[in-house]
């Protein structure tokens, strides 16, 4: 199994996590944000986290919550991924997000890299449950024809000034249930050289599609795997707590083979601990 952890980023840093709570820097912002993996004691006091810290994220729900303000910060700002030449516009939501997980840089570094040794003209790259778009501009800048799909059109929109900040153009914007896109495709005979999964623990697509991880997962695999061209490579991502690296492996390992490569992101923290943000399985045939 593979730990893998994002190399040195200028414009992030995990400082400390621990008491189900992470510190962390973007760009030149310090957040405070729950984090229910980190169950652990801080390795700094309470008082150094609130010196650094800009705002604290506060949950009012399992889902929704407030920011409050210890510092002063804009509502919106900008980061870089300079190892690969992405800009993402981030901005505080009430959903504890940012618009970035950092941890999935290693996932970016992954697809620039297998683009490139496909060594083809634009192959064709699928990222589902996208998101922001961070794997799908990764891509682009990669030199990959992309497909974004996400159902939620707020989402997809954040995406896409994401790309026009990065200065690349023309993703294929999809605004549809991950699944019903898959099996679409599937019909239509349509074949990818790159795909990216990263599917939540629940979610819903814009017609009201209901999606829960250990329920549908299997069937998504297996349309997912029907996509992939002659010359391929497929990453699935998954953050849901107790969700093993192992269901991975079973998920992929008749299709990967030998190939297959299974294990946990993590993000490194400046005070020394680990923090576990999901498990992954990868492979590529070319």
């Amino acid at each position: 199994m593979h730990l893998l952890t994002p190399a040195h980023w200028n414009d992030y840093e995990l400082i400390d996590c621990g008491a189900f709570e992470k510190l962390e820097r973007f760009g030149k912002y310090f957040t405070i944000r729950p984090e229910p993996q980190a169950v652990w004691d801080k390795k700094l006091s309470i008082q150094e986290w609130e010196k650094l810290a800009h705002v604290r994220f506060v949950s009012k729900s399992s889902s929704a919550g407030d920011w409050e303000k210890l510092k002063p910060m804009p509502e919106q700002w900008k980061i870089d991924y300079s190892n690969l030449g992405l800009t993402f516009r981030l901005g505080l939501t009430s959903f504890k997000h940012v618009g970035i997980f950092p941890e999935q840089a290693v996932n970016w570094e992954y697809i620039s890299q297998s683009i490139k040794e496909l060594n083809r003209e634009k192959p064709k790259f699928l990222n589902l449950f996208a998101y922001t778009g961070g794997a799908s501009i990764a891509a682009k800048a990669a030199g990959a024809d992309v497909t974004h799909v996400d159902s939620i059109k707020q989402v997809v929109s954040w995406a896409s000034e994401n790309m026009q900040l990065s200065k690349f153009d023309n993703i294929r914007w999809v605004v549809e249930d991950a699944l019903k896109f898959v099996k679409r495709e599937e019909k239509r005979g349509n074949k990818y050289n790159g795909i990216i999964l990263d599917p939540p623990a629940f979610g819903h697509g814009p017609a009201g599609e209901k999606w829960k991880l250990e329920d549908n997962i299997n069937e998504m695999v297996k349309g997912v795997l029907n996509l992939l061209d002659e010359k391929h490579f497929l990453i699935l991502n998954a953050y849901s707590l107790g969700f093993s690296s192992l269901i991975i492996e079973n998920l992929l390992r008749e299709k990967a083979g030998e190939h297959l490569q299974t294990g946990e992101l993590y993000l490194q923290a400046k005070s020394g601990n680990k923090l576990p943000l999901g498990v992954f399985g990868r492979f590529k045939n070319f």
